[in-house]
């Protein structure tokens, strides 16, 4: 088990769009394996390769209750959102003690490179749409709270700089 350090907010990293993934090579696999190793350390239903410092387009997301049935995605896309909402209290490892409700679709369909370099597509809903989009926000160097309207963006993270000290 292999857990990496989560990038400390305001790391300029969070804010820069990753990278494509060409193709799944064993380091992909291999960077894979230390994000869901890292995302069930904290625990979380969701990592993104920006956050560990990686600046690929990479992300797993595990919303099972049982755990260990994460979803491996590459380069994914959103190929259709439901129009109904869901609100769900966010948080990111990269600004700890803090949280705010963000209303995203409650469904999502996407399109990813698969572990096996194969071109997918998976329907997401629930806790798993809300964490797939999280971490297509990261992938696009956009946070949760970029959700928020100033003021309470502002407000948000004033208070994990008060947390953090």
């Amino acid at each position: 088990m292999t857990t990496r350090t989560c990038l400390p907010w305001p790391d300029k990293r969070l804010r820069t769009a990753a990278t494509e993934v060409s193709e799944i090579t064993d380091e992909i696999r291999a960077i894979w394996d230390d994000m869901i190793d890292t995302m069930e350390a904290m625990p979380g239903v969701g990592l993104a390769a920006p956050q560990i410092g990686v600046m690929l387009r990479l992300a797993v997301v595990d919303g099972s209750t049982e755990r260990g049935r994460a979803v491996r995605l590459a380069n994914p896309e959103i190929l259709h959102a439901s129009i109904e909402l869901r609100e769900h209290e966010e948080a990111s490892p990269n600004l700890p003690g803090v949280s705010a409700k963000i209303k995203r679709p409650r469904a999502v369909t996407v399109r990813f490179l698969n572990e096996d370099g194969v071109i997918d597509r998976r329907d997401f809903v629930g806790i798993e749409a809300t964490s797939v989009q999280h971490q297509i926000d990261h992938l696009n160097g956009k946070m949760y709270f970029d959700n928020l309207s100033k003021v309470k963006r502002d407000m948000l993270i004033k208070k994990a700089r008060k947390f953090a000290r």
